[in-house]
């Protein structure tokens, strides 16, 4: 049942000048001029699930520092044809991923995207680094900003213009989605200060960042349409699901990253496959030119998805400014009638459907980022070695000639992988480890078992779910090429040799799990101990169907410690896995290592010998059973109409450790947590700053700029504690803070949220001050009827500690009276 005050804030959003369901508008078919124009002055009612259209699309401002390029991008503008700019809007198969055709007659060489959350997907010579999900792993600013940044320089040095990334959805609804791997956590605060981070550092070296996908892409499943089997991708036989959210839940979780993002000055947004509450992503105007340009102030260009363009007028009415690839196919003439856009894009100009200073609105958002960044200045060539490495449009399907200059096949690694092994041991997750058996201490007998600990068999590219090799990265428009593969087996044997230490290794799972711990084992006595190295695979496309690690991986871990006392396991997955072996008695430690790039092995050999001393915390929770989880997928339904897929964001806000907090719920481990070798303390909680006298509950309103209204950016409390190590290793320690609201605050709130973290380095006994500053939006919740962020009346609860469930201090506050 919808609340008179939901049901009253959509009221509140229907004005006059707003036009109907953008989900009831017909699709243009190839070859159609665009003829569809939306009903104006139409006052509507869209309750939870519908959405309403918001036009017209705002126009970009230059708002946050962009004044200056978007001078020169409406300059370069009014040099274009009708035809120039609609060739700019559509994307046309080429070298890169995506490409933007080059004007020569302007000097202007195109636009290449490429996918890139992790690497250059296309790069030979190129790095791999740790995945998101590791860097969020990590809990470091720093770590994100200079991953970001050297990636960023490799792909710059390869001809990219734009990277695909990064991505703040999925944000991690439920852990089955098979690609949380390529986002960071299942928590929109820690998620928005990683994509703060990333894009900061890959536009400093010059390079445009993509924020994807927006919004709510939460499953693989039935992500695109079905089609009919005889159709040119036109005729739906059932529609892509649709994420219903509602409006609360829409801005404090799922809008949330994408916030820090534009406030980032991100230079390109991407709208999802998903439809949002009924409507295509791609041409929902209220998702599009409401919240995104409107509310958040969004600058820059939406590209859409590659192929999530369903409609021709209403995307470009609703806010998308880009398609990509371009067409249905990647065959056909240079101005395809393929494409939504192209040909027709130019008709319905001519045609009076779409106005000129919509499309030429379209070109100054795509050309201001690439005048902000310079990227007009002397920017390297594409290098014509990624072409060959396209998989989505060979050079035998390109349509315009392509001319390469500059040397092929650079080598842009730089010395990266030094910073990459430090970044794969900083956000390595040390779950258990009793009776000290970590750090290692020079064993005599180390005994290497699992699947996951040798080399790669079957090429550079992870492109499946490989039973032999060491997990280090994934597939999809994520994946990677290695040069390089540091694997667990390498770099431990090279810390064997040099220790003088007996190695035996028992890669088979097959065998560990029946045979090869049958016979006379553990020569020429019992091991100090067993190194078990585990996978689980995750990848574009498709969800997971089980959370255990792949390959008999809990069955391994149960054959190895039923015959050694001194059990270490280690996981290589794309997120959450449950681990029943966890209690296991002769399991003795766990670590999480995720998706550690090229590094990997020498990585996780720094964190096992204690060369590194564990730092990192889990970015999402291990519950004890899969069934613990809420929020499950939608991957099916009974019927087969069109629009029948429906996905219900019934959980609201009670997503990752919220739930399990909400419903009191037991967690193997929790949201935060992850060990060291040494101990921490945290006390002396308290206020450092008080919440100013004519502090308001509402925001004042200003003029809007990047990420919103500046009020909601703006310091309010800000509180400090004392941290120490209380150990005798040094270490990195991560405080955290988590704020309980008021109970004035609507129901459903929940009753934890993280809003702050630190990452400190402490030597053996040191002390040091860390200081959480809170924002106005940290301390407000989403009044869903005043349309603002409110900051509630009554007292709040500060929770400072090193996890979502382990607090050393707490401290109250008054911040608005009633």
């Amino acid at each position: 049942m919808l609340s008179q005050a939901f049901l009253g804030a959509w009221l509140l959003l229907a004005a006059p000048s707003l036009a109907t369901d953008t989900c009831k508008a017909p699709i243009n078919h190839p070859g159609e001029p665009f003829s569809y124009v939306q009903p104006r002055n139409t006052t509507i009612l869209t309750p939870y699930g519908d959405s309403p259209a918001v036009l017209p699309s705002p126009n970009i401002t230059g708002n946050g520092g962009w004044e200056d390029a978007l001078k020169k991008a409406k300059k370069f503008v009014n040099q274009l044809t009708l035809e120039e700019k609609s060739w700019m809007a559509t994307g046309q198969p080429g070298p890169c991923v995506g490409n933007v055709l080059p004007i020569p007659r302007l000097n202007f060489t195109g636009l290449c995207l490429q996918n890139g959350p992790q690497c250059v997907q296309q790069g030979d010579y190129s790095s791999v680094f740790i995945s998101s999900v590791s860097a969020a792993a990590s809990w470091d600013r720093q770590l994100l900003y200079d991953r970001a940044h050297a990636m960023a320089e490799e792909h710059k040095a390869k001809g990219t213009h734009v990277i695909l990334g990064p991505i703040g959805g999925p944000l991690g609804r439920s852990p089955y989605d098979g690609r949380t791997w390529e986002g960071f956590a299942a928590d929109p605060y820690l998620t928005g200060v990683c994509m703060e981070e990333t894009i900061n550092g890959m536009q400093d070296a010059g390079v445009q960042a993509n924020a994807k996908h927006f919004i709510a892409n939460e499953q693989e499943t039935q992500r695109n349409p079905t089609y009919a089997p005889d159709a040119n991708a036109t005729t739906y036989i059932q529609d892509s699901v649709s994420a219903n959210i509602n409006d609360r839940t829409l801005h404090e979780i799922y809008m949330w990253p994408f916030a820090n993002a534009v406030r980032a000055n991100v230079a390109s947004a991407m709208c999802s496959y998903n439809r949002l509450n009924g409507s295509h992503s791609c041409q929902n105007s209220y998702l599009l030119n409401h919240l995104l340009k409107g509310e958040l102030g969004f600058q820059g260009y939406v590209m859409s998805d590659w192929g999530a363009t369903h409609s021709g007028v209403s995307s470009v009415e609703s806010g998308m400014d880009m398609t990509m690839p371009g067409g249905f196919t990647l065959y056909g003439e240079l101005w395809t009638e393929g494409s939504y856009l192209g040909k027709n894009l130019t008709r319905a100009v001519k045609n009076g459907t779409v106005e000129m200073t919509r499309l030429d609105d379209m070109i100054a958002r795509i050309m201001t980022p690439y005048f902000w960044l310079g990227q007009e200045k002397n920017y390297p060539s594409v290098d014509a070695s990624v072409g060959p490495l396209n998989v989505d449009s060979a050079p035998d399907t390109w349509l315009y000639d392509w001319q390469f200059t500059g040397e092929t096949s650079r080598d842009v690694r730089a010395n990266h992988s030094a910073m990459i092994r430090e970044h794969g041991a900083s956000s390595t997750v040390l779950l258990k480890n009793e009776r000290n058996a970590l750090p290692l201490r020079k064993p005599r007998n180390i005994v290497i078992a699992g699947n996951d600990a040798g080399p790669l068999t079957q090429g550079p590219n992870l492109q499946a779910d490989f039973e032999y090799g060491h997990l280090a990265g994934s597939s999809g428009s994520g994946s990677c090429r290695f040069s390089f593969l540091s694997t667990p087996l390498d770099a431990i044997n090279a810390r064997a040799r040099k220790d003088g230490s007996l190695v035996q290794s028992y890669l088979n799972n097959t065998l560990l799990t029946t045979s090869a711990l049958t016979s006379p084992l553990w020569i020429p006595q019992q091991p100090d101990v067993c190194l078990v190295f585990l996978k689980s695979f995750a990848a574009e496309g498709e969800d997971r169907t089980s959370l255990d690690l792949d390959w008999n991986g809990n069955a391994v871990v149960e054959a190895v410690a039923s015959h050694c006392n001194n059990t270490v396991v280690i996981t290589n997955s794309g997120g959450v896995n449950v681990m029943p072996f966890a209690d296991h008695p002769n399991v003795t430690a766990i670590l999480a290592q995720h998706y550690a790039g090229e590094e990997s092995g020498n990585a996780i050999a720094d964190v096992l010998y204690g060369d590194v001393n564990p730092s990192g915390k889990l970015p999402y929770v291990i519950a004890y059973n899969e069934s613990d989880y809420n929020a499950p997928l939608t991957t099916g339904v009974e019927t087969n109409g069109t629009f029948d897929w429906q996905s219900w964001f019934d959980e609201e806000l009670e997503v990752g450790y919220r739930y399990f907090d909400a419903h009191n719920i037991s967690v193997r481990y929790e949201f935060g947590f992850g060990l060291s070798y040494t101990t921490y303390g945290l006390k002396d909680l308290k206020a450092k700053s008080s919440a100013p006298s004519n502090l308001t509950a509402l925001p004042a309103k200003r003029a809007t700029q990047p990420g919103g209204n500046p009020a909601l950016w703006e310091t309010v409390y800000t509180l400090e504690a004392e941290v120490s190590n209380t150990g005798d290793i040094d270490g990195y320690a991560v405080p955290q803070l988590y704020l309980e609201f008021p109970t004035s605050t609507p129901a459903g709130t929940p009753p934890s949220q993280l809003r702050g973290f630190d990452k400190i380095w402490l030597t053996a006994g040191e002390k040091q001050t860390v200081t959480f500053d809170l924002m106005r939006r940290d301390v407000s919740y989403w009044d869903v009827v005043a349309q603002d962020w409110r900051i509630p009346s009554g007292s709040f609860t500060f929770k400072a500690g090193f996890s979502s469930r382990d607090f050393h201090a707490n401290a109250t506050a008054t911040l608005i009276k009633a």
